[in-house]
């Protein structure tokens, strides 16, 4: 390959190509040693000034912030929806169960099969947790994820006439069904903006992207709902978790393709035109 047809990318401290870091020695020899500390001085001076008003002004929740990140996954991500295969709530009741710890795409072999099997929540109800065990073995966890599928229909058939629940306090009282699964249903199938799915992907995202400190789930959500309109909480959790898919992925984020790059500083990251905080990471 010739020289010189690499293209140059953005150093990781962010210092901008064209700024001449290495000045002759003759530019440099001072005057007077007296001279040379006083202008070493006053530019120690004007960079920590220039620093402390970047750190001061810096507001990683400030409304045109969060407004610019969501304009962008908008425009990557405008008609995105949930990538678990279903065609009735209680489908994807058992499907987001199902994925705890697994892949949507595992659990996207493993369902078709298993809904033919037992086409309705009374089948499933009619089981008991062995039975259910060798068609869920390869989503992992599978004797858990059993009790909890076999346990909830057999609480929806008794208690809420064989069919899901809309209501979160409901679905709260279904074994297995914690706030992510019930958001999942309230928000894809009953599109019912009750909070914001937390899974792994948003999980890790939005503490990369400094929209939270928080490792517990139910903490980030409440600091997500705090910063996203309402209207966008079902839109926003799809779309993070297919950026989390795409581009913004756990081991090498791929940052120089990624049309949020510039507005963030993880600590992790790959490629940054941007200063990067060593807070900001998953």
């Amino acid at each position: 390959m010739p020289r010189g047809s690499n293209t140059r990318q953005p150093a990781r401290s962010g210092r901008q190509e064209g700024v001449p870091h290495n000045l002759p020695s003759s530019s440099l020899r001072p005057k007077s040693r007296a001279s040379s500390d006083q202008k070493t001085s006053d530019r120690k001076t004007k960079v920590a000034a220039v620093v402390s008003k970047a750190a001061k002004g810096y507001n990683p929740l400030a409304p045109g912030r969060i407004a610019e990140i969501l304009k962008r996954l908008d425009e990557l991500y405008p008609d995105v929806t949930c990538a678990l295969t279903h065609t009735s709530a209680w489908e994807l009741l058992v499907a987001t169960i199902l994925s705890a710890q697994s892949t949507d795409v595992n659990v996207n072999r493993v369902t078709p099969e298993l809904f033919r099997k037992y086409p309705t929540v009374e089948a499933f109800a009619a089981l008991t947790p062995e039975q259910l065990e060798p068609d869920v073995r390869s989503t992992g966890f599978f004797r858990n994820k059993s009790k909890s599928v076999v346990g909830a229909a057999k609480k929806i058939v008794a208690d809420f006439g064989g069919q899901v629940p809309l209501e979160m306090e409901d679905l709260l009282t279904l074994p297995g069904v914690a706030r992510k699964t019930a958001n999942v249903v309230l928000g894809s199938w009953f599109k019912k903006a009750e909070g914001v799915v937390v899974d792994t992907h948003v999980h890790r995202i939005s503490r990369r992207l400094e929209l939270t400190t928080n490792n517990d789930p139910q903490k980030i959500e409440q600091d997500l709902m705090r910063i996203i309109p309402r209207e966008k909480w079902i839109l926003f959790s799809h779309q993070i978790i297919w950026h989390g898919r795409k581009l913004c992925i756990a081991r090498k984020p791929k940052c120089v393709d990624c049309p949020l790059e510039n507005l963030c500083h993880a600590a992790d990251k790959t490629w940054s035109t941007v200063e990067m905080h060593k807070n900001a990471k998953a």
